[in-house]
């Protein structure tokens, strides 16, 4: 009996994810633990491994079709001695529903285009193999493409003159075009509206000055044993989480009717990365050192990036950081993640005109903005945390492990 192959839940909290591409064609053998797909979840591109051993009989899902529900089945493995006789899809799989057309959606342009569910189970599709072997690297849909080959048989043109479902659809007599949202950015937008619309947020700001904190890190840097080149970021982190561990009212989570207050910082710094975000989680940055915590930041940004990002690596924490300076931003209010109830925005450093001793000078100066969920704490713990925070900056040689 054929072995079926569901949609993983890669992660506590996914439902559904995008199976990008598969890295096995119907035919191939697998050995179990071999990668044979890619799933985007809301946070990363993830490997499927293969669990048991066989013939990839069936690919009942295409590449390129979103929102594949967990548990859904996506294909078939044929074990040893069976062959594609065997191969029985069930009546019950369920396939992605089409998105509903919003609203004041554009006019549609009629163009052949392929939809991004799977082939109706049943249907016989009178296809070329190559034709066939293209639409699935393309995540096309064969249902969809009308075939201009004998007795309308789909042939390698019908396929590649076919847009894939992932192509935005582009009104050049309009001058815009609509590009589908991935699955992070949908959740991204769906978890943001949420925490803005449910959570109380109240902001305050402070200046802190950066001067000592800049000579500081000049000489750390120069040092003939400098193990990494230490970023200002990574000195905000390091203070962030010393200033919690200060102020433990600041460093908890909202659940409803308690708040879980923590007893070591486990700091996520928000990283860019190409369409969206992701907040991965320097864990008791209190109790590292700063070129620790260097390394670990960069190490954490490079696998996001590269969408290897484990999820036990961005799932958690008990505070953000959120650092915009480098884009030259002087000051934001940025959303918070829930469960947290903080986020700290940080701009960019720049020199300022400044009063010492009755006299104006010039002073790098940093603009931070705490984000707070009124439900689990209030304005003066905030003005704590702050204020240590601010303390940690001046004086950057407190942030040194000794």
């Amino acid at each position: 009996m054929p072995i079926q192959v569901l949609m993983p839940a890669l992660s506590p909290t996914m439902t559904e994810g995008n199976l990008v591409k598969w890295l096995k064609n119907e035919g191939d053998k697998i050995k179990a633990g071999e990668v044979i797909a890619e799933i985007e979840t809301d946070k990363a591109t993830m490997e499927v491994e293969a669990v048991d051993e066989g013939t990839l009989g069936k690919i009942v899902i295409p590449a390129g079709t979103d929102a594949v529900k967990v548990n859904s089945l996506i294909a078939l493995i044929l074990e040893d001695g069976e062959d594609a006789s065997a191969i029985n899809i069930p009546v019950a799989v369920v396939q992605p529903q089409p998105m509903a057309k919003p609203e004041n959606a554009p006019i549609e342009i009629k163009a052949n285009v392929a939809a991004s569910t799977a082939p109706t189970q049943g249907a016989r599709v009178f296809a070329s193999p190559l034709a066939k072997r293209i639409a699935t690297q393309k995540g096309i849909n064969l249902n969809q493409v009308h075939g201009s080959g004998p007795h309308g048989r789909i042939i390698k043109s019908d396929v590649e003159n076919t847009r894939s479902p992932l192509t935005p659809v582009t009104y050049s007599d309009s001058g815009f075009e609509d590009i589908k949202l991935n699955g992070m950015r949908k959740t991204i937008g769906k978890r943001l509206t949420d925490a803005k619309q449910t959570i109380p947020h109240f902001y305050l700001t402070i200046d802190c000055e950066l001067d000592e904190l800049l000579s500081f890190r000049t000489k750390l840097n120069a040092m003939p044993n400098a193990k990494v080149k230490l970023s200002v970021n990574d000195f905000v982190v390091k203070a962030t989480a010393l200033a919690l561990i200060d102020e433990p009212n600041a460093n908890v989570t909202f659940h409803g009717d308690y708040v879980r207050r923590y007893t070591q910082a486990d700091v996520c710094v928000a990283v860019a990365i190409d369409g969206g975000l992701v907040t991965p989680i320097v864990k008791a940055a209190n109790l590292k050192s700063l070129n620790e915590i260097s390394l670990e930041v960069k190490d954490l940004a490079e696998k996001a990036r590269a969408g290897k990002l484990p999820p036990e690596a961005y799932q958690g924490g008990s505070f953000t950081i959120s650092n915009l300076g480098m884009y030259g931003i002087k000051h934001f209010d940025a959303i918070i993640n829930p469960p947290q109830a903080c986020i700290l925005a940080v701009g960019a450093g720049e020199q300022r005109a400044v009063v010492r001793n009755g006299n104006i000078v010039a002073a790098n100066m940093v603009t931070l903005t705490l984000s707070l969920d009124h439900r689990a704490l209030d304005g003066a713990v905030g003005a704590a945390f702050l204020k240590a925070l601010k303390g940690y900056i001046k004086n950057p040689l407190s942030l040194l492990i000794l």
